[in-house]
């Protein structure tokens, strides 16, 4: 048989496919952008046939049939890899939650340490023709969803962009038992970054002098990497290499500026290694076929030993809250789940164990409560209680604010008070102050 032939006999509806999902089932739904859409909309309109259907996934940039259905909580549960402001509302609503854990392992995680999972149901790129479905823009982890999946159902979408990449960036047809053809639905777009602000501009006018010719780049998400992103692009900065795991606009912007050729990699030289990519369409297109971009499971990217085997990693990253200890809260505040630790921990050791290396933790030194408008301190004398530690003391190398940058390796508990204090919003010092000398870790030693 050959391989069309085979995509005939395994072709069929969505309303179809998923009768295989039943009552009390573990069902994956891919992963980011590539999250089930038709396959997700037919399961929906089965809601009133099943009951604790449990459900993974994660970084979802549209909310999903199943949370919409009557009574969704009682049909459906969301276990979110990594959340975003859809899955923050699923949650509030009581039908979705946290899987804590440390990205690099969640391939590992799914052939390991999980139950086999009942069917897995994701979007792919139109079969090849050597018989693969091309992952797109979110190898991350899906070789590893699909090989555990008693039943794997791809949905195909002709708008996800074929992404090259080395190993597990997709699944043959051989291993997958049903097919259905989507409608298409374009690819999900985050917001495209708009210009930085002043304290955005600031935090990246101290961090951009930092980084040498043929450095290595990982940036994490949000207005500040981009900043940092588009001051790279400006300046006279050459041969930077990319490896990251989340591809986003900026390294888009940085290649076209030509800053970026990765021909000093010590390993990958040349590409632009990524476990998985959000962006706009300028980026999806970017990433088509390019054999300068390369897609990879997370494993591979986020591995420390691989990540400080490159001289001069650069990582850049951000945070919710730091305290004066030096302990980084990049996912929650409190118990209220923001994000998720991703591979922050992972860079921020790699980083620092490179030749040349180094890590940052940016962020602003203050934020507004929506509802009063009172500002606070992101800086603060412990964590919020219920605050997860996404980035140990231990491991905090630079903190980086509009109002400076200090390293804080190698510093005792009153220095890294002293340093931290330094580099938080002028209103709140003499309160961290007080508090520090509270907790005995204050020495005036240049108050």
């Amino acid at each position: 048989m050959n391989y069309q032939e085979e995509y005939r006999e395994k072709l069929t509806t969505a309303q179809e496919a998923v009768r295989a999902v039943k009552s009390g089932d573990w069902v994956d739904y891919g992963w980011c952008t590539c999250t089930a859409h038709a396959l997700d909309e037919a399961l929906a309109a089965r809601s009133g046939e099943l009951s604790d259907v449990k459900i993974r996934g994660g970084i979802l940039t549209r909310r999903p049939a199943i949370a919409d259905v009557p009574e969704a909580s009682r049909h459906f549960t969301w276990n979110s890899w990594h959340m975003t402001g859809v899955e923050r509302k699923m949650m509030r609503e009581g039908l979705a939650y946290y899987a804590p854990l440390r990205y690099s392992e969640l391939p590992r995680y799914y052939r390991e340490n999980l139950p086999e999972i009942d069917v897995a149901m994701l979007q792919v790129a139109p079969m090849d023709s050597h018989g693969w479905f091309n992952f797109g823009p979110n190898a991350s982890h899906l070789a590893a969803v699909c090989q555990r999946a008693r039943i794997v159902i791809v949905e195909v979408n002709r708008n996800i962009p074929y992404c090259m990449g080395g190993f597990e960036n997709g699944v043959h047809i051989s291993a997958v038992d049903k097919i259905v053809e989507g409608d298409n639905p374009p690819m999900e777009q985050m917001p495209a970054a708009g210009e930085p602000d002043e304290i955005d501009l600031a935090v990246a006018k101290q961090v951009v002098p930092q980084i040498p010719n043929g450095a290595c780049l990982q940036l994490g998400i949000g207005s500040m990497p981009n900043a940092i992103g588009k001051l790279i692009a400006e300046s006279d900065l050459r041969d930077l290499g990319v490896h990251t795991e989340m591809y986003v606009d900026a390294f888009v912007d940085m290649s076209a500026a030509g800053k970026i050729t990765g021909q000093r990699k010590n390993i990958d030289r040349g590409r632009q290694t990524f476990a998985f990519g959000a962006g706009t369409q300028k980026m999806y297109d970017f990433l088509d076929h390019n054999p300068e971009c390369m897609s990879v499971p997370v494993s591979y990217v986020n591995d420390i030993a691989r990540i400080s085997s490159i001289d001069n990693f650069i990582s850049i990253n951000g945070a919710v809250d730091v305290d004066l200890f030096g302990q980084v809260s990049s996912e929650s505040s409190g118990v209220h789940q923001i994000s998720g630790a991703g591979g922050q921990l992972d860079f921020v050791m790699g980083a620092y164990l490179s030749r040349g290396g180094k890590s940052f933790i940016c962020c602003s030194s203050t934020v507004k409560d929506k509802k009063t408008g009172e500002l606070h301190s992101r800086i603060r004398p412990t964590l919020i209680e219920g605050s997860a530690v996404t980035c140990t003391r231990a491991n905090l190398q630079y903190l980086v604010t509009e109002y400076g940058m200090v390293n804080v390796k190698g510093l005792s508990v009153w220095e890294r008070a002293e340093a931290l204090i330094g580099v938080a919003h002028p209103q709140f010092r003499e309160e961290l102050i007080r508090q520090a000398e509270k907790m005995g870790i204050w020495r005036r030693s240049s108050k």
